[in-house]
């Protein structure tokens, strides 16, 4: 045996000790559907890390889809008139949701009739029968059907949650989100179009701000379910182009052991999105995305600021998506999942229901 063809032998017998580069995973493929939300620039805005690819983009307003495109530097030939020739066109593995409330479901069901996830923005649907509805599809699917907010990617959120078990029973939680009003902070009328109708919104105040605390409140008890919701709205602004819908709610959610109070606002003097979390030993408050107060039993406050972010891929709704597309995470009882945002739901009809008849809503057990 000559020298040569040894060598190659003891190559193919003996295996190499040296390690091989992990391969990084092909983006996620992503379409877009909807570009009347304001938050959709969050994706097509977003800095390119590799971990999804925006191959399509379902808009049948061509005009708005010409602004956006040339505002956010994508082509034309990859925006269609409908999600159906979108999807058929494109094949994505997933698709993001930024059309008004009240399309969710028609996404989600061509979606799933497709094998293709979804995350739709905040909240999950018009209504808890448009939610039970994709809930229905995207099982029988066997899809992921998440939702996306803001708040989810705080780290002063996280820092709340994992500081229960430092501050007593779980008492009191109160969440305020919202600011001075779409108009007033200089929202396109692509998207107040829509968002002060409560025939593709839901509502006004109560739906585009409750949800956060409906969600946040789910989350931190865990999931359950509450026991019964009463809503308060108000008209502040009766006149165009507000008046059509609420700018002003109050929600309060009761369990067994606590009580949560959703403040929901398009009257803020400024933006605001903070929570307070009350035990029967101190308390946590989150005044904004890294920075808060916390009393622990036997001592004074303590601020704390400049939370780290939080460790991919829970630090992005798109890098989160693409990880639960490729089955590397669960995300069952995250702020995203489905369980969480179908209670959110409970809650927040039940409290546009007592909104409007004045009366508590009990939730059936």
């Amino acid at each position: 045996m000559d020298v040569l063809t040894l060598l190659l032998a003891l190559v193919l017998q003996v295996p190499s000790t040296s390690a091989v580069p992990a391969m990084d995973p092909p983006p996620v493929r992503i379409g877009v559907v909807g570009l009347v939300h304001g938050h959709v620039g969050w994706i097509l805005g977003r800095e390119d890390f590799g971990d999804v690819e925006v191959v399509g983009v379902a808009e049948p307003d061509h005009e708005l889809a010409m602004r956006m495109a040339k505002r956010f530097g994508f082509d034309m030939e990859m925006v269609y008139p409908s999600v159906d020739e979108m999807l058929d066109a494109t094949q994505p593995e997933a698709i993001t949701v930024f059309s008004n409330i009240y399309d969710h479901l028609a996404a989600t069901e061509a979606a799933a009739t497709r094998g293709v996830h979804v995350m739709v923005e905040k909240p999950l649907a018009i209504s808890l029968e448009h939610a039970q509805k994709m809930k229905s599809v995207a099982d029988s699917a066997g899809i992921h059907l998440l939702t996306n907010y803001e708040t989810t990617w705080y780290p002063s959120v996280h820092y709340a949650k994992e500081s229960l078990a430092s501050i007593g029973e779980l008492r009191k939680i109160v969440v305020r989100d919202g600011h001075p009003g779409p108009i007033e902070i200089g929202v396109g009328e692509e998207f107040s179009s829509w968002l002060l109708t409560e025939e593709k919104n839901g509502g006004g105040a109560i739906t585009d701000f409750g949800c956060y605390g409906a969600n946040l409140i789910t989350w931190l008890t865990g999931g359950l379910r509450p026991t019964s919701v009463t809503a308060v709205t108000q008209i502040f602004k009766p006149d165009p182009p507000y008046g059509m819908v609420d700018d002003e709610a109050t929600i309060i959610v009761t369990y067994p052991f606590a009580q949560g109070i959703i403040q929901a606002s398009w009257n803020w003097p400024f933006n605001r999105k903070d929570m307070d979390v009350y035990g029967t030993e101190g308390f946590v408050y989150a005044v904004n995305q890294t920075d808060g107060v916390i009393r622990l039993p036997g001592t004074e406050p303590v601020e704390f600021s400049q939370l780290p972010q939080m460790q991919s891929p829970h630090h992005d709704p798109f890098a989160f998506l693409a990880a639960v597309v490729r089955g590397d995470i669960d995300p069952e009882g995250s702020l995203s999942s489905l369980s969480i945002n179908m209670i959110a739901m409970e809650i927040l009809d039940a409290a546009i229901r007592s909104s409007k008849s004045g009366k508590t809503i009990h939730l059936s057990r």
